[in-house]
């Protein structure tokens, strides 16, 4: 038997693998790994663990350094499984900083102190070439990336507890959400009529969708019929130049879009003009096609679009904001108008409500007052007692 599940508490199980014979002692060599869970998962488990040994991946817990594991981590799960300018993020964090500061650490000998050590270094040293330290927020992403890779490392058996649990990144302050008023986005659409890239911003300031979803949709996500709009995935320009469509990360992503009648309007007009060209081209114009994207169908770079609302902001002549602030505007203005939370969440696509309102907590104030203003409302609106009859 290669190996095998021995149950140890409610939910808790051992894995035990033999590993065959050590021809320097002639004993027979196992590896035993605890895991938390099911028996379901410590199959699952087991089964993945014999699979590493058949491709010669296995990782041995307790001969395993930071930076091998952080090798395979990357291969095996962050490009796979997070979304790939995360992956790419991830990756810089790991070769540049995590490895070289923390590299020679067995995983399983890695404590909170090399964290906070790790932490403190960074932001008064910073770069390894010694050019001053890093700000807070970037030594927290150091924290974030290094706290899924080390929960990745729990899944997998390799650790019983996560040490980036108990260590404490450095504070960090969240910038002001910078958004717009309603005035704010009339003047902003006015001023970027003209622009070849105003159908885009208008769909970015009247339904929320971020950048990526919005260069990847295509014709057949746009329902004229039903007013709305399904997304399903969304687009990432890596830094090998490659374009990669990738399925929304969490069930909430994938969604449908109520349109309003003026946004159907602008998308109306502008595939009339996209038909047209197309034509001009000798190349109709196809279901599948990107809705935004060069004369030629190939699709726009997300910062050469980002880059291109920067400029008609500052044509306009208005607070600068960001393109995805538009999508803030978009919920804060909803928000306010008092559509419901959930509602907002499902046309953001965050994976809770709970998301939303957190995102948005600057809104929830006026929220609050509004209500209480409505059961003012209410009261006034009712009927005086002696208007009521008495039962019985």
């Amino acid at each position: 038997m290669r190996g095998h599940i021995v149950k140890r508490y409610k939910h808790s199980y051992t894995i035990v693998i033999n590993l065959g014979i050590d021809p320097a002692t002639g004993k027979r060599k196992q590896q035993w790994v605890s895991i938390k869970g099911t028996k379901k998962d410590a199959e699952q488990r087991l089964a993945e663990m014999l699979h590493q040994i058949d491709t010669c991946t296995f990782m041995r817990p307790g001969k395993t350094t930071l930076a091998s594991y952080l090798e395979r981590w990357l291969k095996d799960y962050a490009f796979p499984n997070l979304a790939p300018r995360t992956a790419e993020v991830y990756e810089y964090i790991a070769r540049v900083h995590l490895i070289p500061a923390l590299g020679h650490v067995l995983l399983t000998q890695l404590k909170p102190e090399h964290l906070q050590k790790y932490y403190s270094n960074k932001l008064s040293h910073g770069r390894c070439d010694g050019k001053g330290g890093l700000n807070p927020k970037s030594v927290r992403n150091h924290h974030l990336a290094l706290h899924c890779a080390l929960q990745t490392a729990v899944r997998w058996g390799l650790l019983q507890r996560n040490p980036a649990d108990a260590a404490d990144p450095p504070p960090f302050q969240k910038p002001e959400m910078q958004i717009w008023d309603e005035d704010e986005i009339r003047c902003f659409l006015e001023a970027a009529k003209n622009s070849p890239y105003y159908p885009l911003f208008y769909l970015a300031l009247f339904t929320g969708l971020r950048r990526s979803e919005l260069l990847a949709l295509r014709w057949h996500d746009v329902d004229f019929i039903y007013c709305q709009l399904y997304i399903s995935r969304s687009v990432h320009h890596l830094k090998t130049g490659e374009i990669v469509y990738k399925s929304p990360k969490s069930a909430k992503g994938n969604r449908t879009v109520a349109l309003s009648p003026s946004t159907l309007g602008v998308l109306r007009e502008y595939r009339r003009s996209r038909e047209v060209q197309c034509l001009m081209l000798g190349q109709p114009l196809g279901e599948d096609d990107l809705v935004f994207s060069h004369i030629d169908g190939s699709p726009l770079l997300p910062d050469s679009v980002s880059q291109a609302w920067d400029n008609a902001v500052r044509r306009a002549g208005l607070k600068v904001i960001r393109l995805h602030d538009a999508r803030h505007s978009h919920a804060s203005l909803m928000l306010k108008q008092g559509i419901h939370p959930k509602v907002v969440q499902e046309r953001l696509g965050h994976a809770s409500v709970q998301v939303t309102l957190d995102t948005y907590s600057h809104v929830v104030p006026g929220i609050q007052q509004m209500a209480a203003a409505r059961l003012d409302d209410i009261f006034k609106n009712a009927p005086k007692n002696g208007s009521l009859q008495k039962v019985g």
